[in-house]
């Protein structure tokens, strides 16, 4: 070949000896692009649950009566931790979106309109960065104030 020349394109795969097969390689492309991915309603509330009670000023997540039946549940012996963590989240999730519905209860004397912004930026981020999923909208429900001389709901002493 001289150096002008130009290596052909096309290329040719030797023919495999007697009694050995040839192994033709299928489908092309990235590997980690091959296949489907489908993420639970479940995981993404986990994920928006954790992030909106990194959240200063989220006092709590859930109605008042969602708490204290999750409260009693955490406390029996086999409950299930882990649904504390997506109590007061819905998630609706999509092949490629997914939208939130969160219930919170905030600390008395925070800026409600700061605080459900914060968690809705906190929350948006977290989801898309670890499922890939686009975030369309979360709704927040503020369903109650934490006052500074409340009892939380959840004694430890009644409850056990």
């Amino acid at each position: 070949m001289s150096d002008t020349e130009q290596p052909s394109a096309q290329t040719t795969t030797p023919t495999p000896p007697a009694g050995k097969t040839r192994v033709t390689k299928r489908g092309g492309g990235d590997p980690g692009s091959r296949g489907r991915t489908t993420i639970a309603d479940g995981v993404v509330e986990k994920i928006a649950g954790m992030a909106a009670r990194d959240v200063v000023g989220v006092h709590a997540m859930g109605s008042g009566l969602s708490r204290t039946f999750g409260a009693v549940r955490d406390r029996v012996p086999g409950g299930s931790g882990a649904k504390s963590v997506t109590r007061g989240v819905k998630a609706e999730v999509g092949e490629v979106q997914t939208a939130l519905d969160l219930e919170i209860v905030v600390d008395y004397g925070v800026s409600i309109a700061d605080t459900t912004r914060d968690v809705r930026e906190n929350v948006i981020t977290a989801v898309e960065r670890m499922t890939g999923l686009e975030v369309v909208e979360v709704n927040i429900a503020v369903t109650d104030v934490k006052l500074p001389d409340d009892e939380d709901e959840e004694p430890e002493s009644r409850l056990q």
